[in-house]
């Protein structure tokens, strides 16, 4: 993880509290003023000295620090002058797309540094950016990172579309009750099970996505199956209960829900513990899963590792790698492997599994997104990389 250090005067000969402190942020008058307010806007970035980016991040109000997921440690806004104005000018890496969010005071703090925010507050979405993710959450990407076609800019109020297939599963191998969604994309074909469904129901428009990037050419007609996970360490860490539920009960409720939907060809999609599961899945029950699209896989995992103080710092790979050596065939599987090129930390885990599963006869694709560990980045290579195995 990274710890950038807000500059308020970073590349600049201009004082922090002068008129024309973000000019070059392209900000006319004063910070604070009604005529800066009106033309402030989503986070501003301009090219720093080492190749990188300054970005400006502007909040109305009191106190906050802007939270980062998982790229960095939130950074502590500070205040210009006696205004309502907070800022923070942040150094970026090249090629960087992240989820952020303010975390306000819940006093009137007046102190000129947000540090008094301390560790909690109140989340919000940034109400200059148009981009959101949910409700609390934003998106900004850096002017170098790759476009995400077929994803909308949707609003920190927007109410995203649902599917208008419903199934109210309830699993005898999981226990409990769960609501899984369908959506046939362009008539429905091969199904598409898009783990941690909820989180791409709702921060994600991946409904919209699907249908623009089908209906573009870019992929075959798919029938989405969003399933949502209950309990994401116990059924993502490498259990056969999920797939044998998703075998015998989940996937017969999709052929019986009415929705044009082949079984047969069944992709999975996941990220972090959820691409975990999804290779593992493929590695233990290829007879259902021969199509794998995994971002950010958490091949780190292994058996004891959550109770390690640094649960990375285990055995490169972890237990997917130590499968694969034991002579898994994976001759039958298409398998599209992505991490974020700031995930310093992940990328020996992934490089070796990504590795094995070719030597183990997988056709593998490899890339890297402009990212952390963050589905602002993931959600670009769930449509190439779905529209890949399917090839």
């Amino acid at each position: 993880m990274n710890h950038p250090v807000s500059d308020p005067a970073a590349d600049t000969g201009d004082h922090p509290d002068s008129p024309g402190a973000f000019a070059r942020f392209g900000l006319p008058g004063t910070p604070g003023t009604e005529e800066f307010w009106a033309a402030a806007g989503a986070p501003a970035s301009i090219p720093a000295a080492d190749g990188g980016w300054v970005t400006l991040f502007l909040w109305r109000g009191s106190a906050a620090r802007v939270g980062f997921e998982s790229w960095s440690e939130p950074v502590s806004l500070s205040r210009f002058g006696d205004t309502d104005c907070w800022f923070a000018q942040v150094p970026m890496p090249a090629r960087l797309r992240v989820t952020y969010q303010f975390l306000v005071n819940d006093t009137d703090d007046t102190d000129d540094t947000a540090d008094a925010a301390g560790a909690g507050g109140t989340a919000y979405a940034d109400p200059l950016n148009p981009v959101g993710a949910g409700g609390d959450r934003s998106i900004v990407a850096t002017p170098d990172a790759p476009a995400q076609p077929y994803w909308p800019a949707v609003g920190s109020d927007d109410v995203l579309p649902l599917p208008g297939t419903r199934l109210r599963w309830a699993s005898e191998r999981l226990g409990g009750r769960r609501t899984v969604r369908i959506h046939p994309v362009g008539g429905g074909g091969p199904v598409v099970l898009l783990l941690d469904g909820d989180d791409w129901l709702h921060l994600h428009p991946a409904m919209t996505a699907f249908d623009a990037a089908v209906a573009d050419g870019a992929m075959p007609p798919v029938t989405l199956v969003f399933l949502p996970a209950k309990d994401r360490e116990a059924e993502f860490t490498c259990r056969p209960e999920l797939w044998e539920a998703v075998r015998d009960e989940l996937l017969p409720l999709v052929g019986e829900s009415g929705v044009p939907a082949d079984r047969d060809r069944l992709v999975v999609a996941g990220q972090s513990l959820a691409g975990l599961s999804a290779l593992y899945a493929a590695i233990e029950f290829p007879g259902l899963v021969s199509r794998v699209a995994c971002q950010s896989p958490s091949f780190w995992w292994a058996p004891g590792v959550m109770d390690l103080a640094d649960p990375l710092g285990g055995p490169v790979g972890g237990a997917v790698a130590e499968r694969l050596r034991g002579g898994a065939d994976l001759s039958g599987l298409r398998v599209a492997f992505d991490v974020g090129e700031h995930e310093a930390r992940m990328l020996p885990h992934c490089g070796l599994v990504e590795d094995l599963a070719g030597r183990a006869g997988a056709t593998v694709r490899v890339s890297r997104s402009a990212s952390g560990h963050d589905r602002a980045g993931w959600r670009h290579a769930l449509l190439r990389d779905v529209a890949w195995a399917l090839a």
